[in-house]
Formats: C-alpha cells, structure tokens, sequence
C-alpha cells in the first residue's frame, strides 16, 4: 500500500467521469472526490513502517471510539479489514463495464508488479502523502489533459504520458495475469476519452443535462447482453 498510493492519481486521472454536481458544471473532472472531502479519515493515506504501525493505529481509533472497526476508514486505498487483500477507492463509477474490467486489472498489475519487486529484496520509492495529493488535485482538476508531477525527475509532465509509463511498468506481469486483452483497453479509453469528457462533449453540443442521462444510460448497456438478448439473438 505505501508504494501503490503513488499510483492512485494516475487511476484517478484514468476514471474521472463526474464533472456535475446539483445540476452544474463544476470545472472538476471528479467532482466526487469534493464530495468525500467533507468525510474525515478520506483522501490518500500515509505511509506505515508496518503493519503493525497500522494495527496500532486502527485499534487506537476503536479504543477512542472515533471509529467502531476499520471499515469506517475510508482512504483512497486501504487494507481491507475482513479479507486479505487491498482495496482501491479513489476511482469514479466508470459508465462502461469494460471501463471498470479495464482498471481492475490494472490496479491488480500493480500490486503484483509491486509484490514481485519485494519478493526479489528491491521496492518503488516512497513519498509523502502531501507530495500525492497534489496530483490526486491535478488528476481531480483536468483528468488525463492536465499535467501530474513526477516527483523523481521533480517535473510536470502531461498525464497521458506517465499513464503511458505506468503500462510499461506493469507489463512484465501481465501477461502472468493473463489481462493483456483487458489492460489493453487502457488504451481505447485515452483514444476516446474518459467518461467526464463525453458527458461534457454531450452537454456542451445540447446543452441538455435530460440528454447527458441518457447518454450514460446508453453507454452503461455497451457490451452487455442480457439473458433475455441473448435469447432473442440466438432465435432469430
């Protein structure tokens, strides 16, 4: 977790999709991620020397009752309390199925990427939570047009293509994930663009947001058959 948090702007940039809020255009690609603000124990977490560093703190907020159990933490990315693994929650609801398989698979390539560099005694530099959060701000703001800093070169550089380097980083796994085919995808997202730029292309052409709903109505049925589709198809 301590080094994947440096990743999470990069799949926020990726997942963005909603730039309204109260029937506004907020100027926000992730307009979400205002909204979670407002909640305490949000945004990107820090980093832990331990796992027991975080047991220590997670039972200090249960001993304090700010909290009743560690589901009540809600990071960006946590330890899941009750199963073994890690649990990403800064992305946006991406409007297609295939969106969402895509980004899955990518933050499981991260993990095992991240894992296998352990595993052979080596590990990804960390950085503080305030350094990230600065990006998570930029991916927030502008999505996959806006800049993110790449805080080893100690440069901006457009979003697209540390997107870009992060695929190279992770495709050494992926074809042991057999997600080539989905992290693909990854791709066709940057050609046509994430989910808050096609509601803005569809608002900004009718000026309907009646018309933006039921654009994404449309889009969430792309690639999806029904039982009841597949039926008809077959007798026909």
């Amino acid at each position: 977790m301590n080094a994947a948090r440096y990743f999470l702007p990069h799949i926020l940039a990726l997942s963005v999709n909603s730039p309204f809020w109260m029937g506004r255009n907020t100027g926000l690609m992730s307009y979400r991620c205002k909204v979670f603000d407002k909640f305490p124990r949000t945004n990107i977490p820090d980093y832990f020397q331990s796992y027991g560093e975080y047991e220590s703190f997670v039972n200090l907020l249960i001993k304090t009752k700010c909290i009743d159990n560690a589901k009540k933490i809600w990071w960006d990315m946590r330890p899941h309390p009750f199963f073994d693994t890690l649990e990403f929650r800064i992305c946006d609801i991406p409007m297609r199925a295939d969106e969402t398989i895509a980004l899955a698979a990518l933050m499981q390539a991260v993990i095992v990427k991240l894992y296998n560099l352990y595993s052979s005694n080596m590990g990804f530099r960390l950085y503080r939570r305030l350094l990230i959060m600065e990006n998570k701000w930029r991916a927030s703001r502008y999505g996959v047009h806006g800049k993110l800093i790449d805080f080893g070169r100690q440069m901006e550089l457009p979003a697209r293509d540390l997107i870009y380097e992060l695929l190279q980083f992770v495709d050494d796994v992926i074809d042991e994930l057999d997600s080539r085919q989905e992290i693909n995808h990854i791709h066709k997202m940057l050609e046509m663009g994430t989910g808050a730029e096609r509601q803005l292309r569809v608002w900004e052409q009718t000026g309907d947001f009646k018309a933006v709903v039921d654009y994404i109505i449309d889009e969430t049925k792309v690639g999806l058959e029904t039982p009841q589709t597949i039926l008809s198809s077959t007798l026909q």
